[in-house]
């Protein structure tokens, strides 16, 4: 991987389907502690806790979830990654996204990061892409 994640020296990553390049670091001087993921112009920012929270939904799931693509004004399937991102039953009770109009596609951009810390494996296809916890 490269970078280190701060604001610096980001996280260079690239989304499921290898379609798009982005940055991203992790701001502990926030309130609460954020992700900072960068697209291009657009500045998106997720809960950091997304990083501890996400693998442990995953583990208790026990197999491979749907990413289950969608933005902020579209409903996320059922059981998928995104809904769980949005879901008021997740341990932030609703959304990790924190900027609002920008809340969704958090099954776009944090996933991979979690890939490339070596929590969790993504399949890589067109479209339709899964995860799963890395097995301990």
């Amino acid at each position: 991987m490269t970078g280190s994640g701060t604001k610096d020296d980001p996280w260079q990553l690239t989304t499921a389907p290898g379609t798009s390049q982005y940055t991203m670091f992790r701001d502990d001087t926030a309130e609460p502690p954020l992700l900072i993921c960068q697209v291009g112009t657009t500045k998106l920012t997720y809960l950091a806790r997304a990083v501890d929270d996400l693998p442990a939904w995953l583990v208790a799931r026990g197999e491979w979830v749907d990413l289950g693509s969608a933005d902020e004004r579209k409903p996320a399937v059922a059981g998928t990654v995104e809904s769980w991102g949005r879901d008021p039953a997740n341990p932030v009770a609703g959304w990790y996204g924190q900027r609002k109009g920008y809340r969704g596609r958090f099954e776009m951009y944090v996933p991979p990061l979690l890939e490339e810390l070596g929590l969790a494996e993504l399949t890589h296809d067109k479209r339709s892409n899964r995860m799963r916890a890395i097995s301990s």
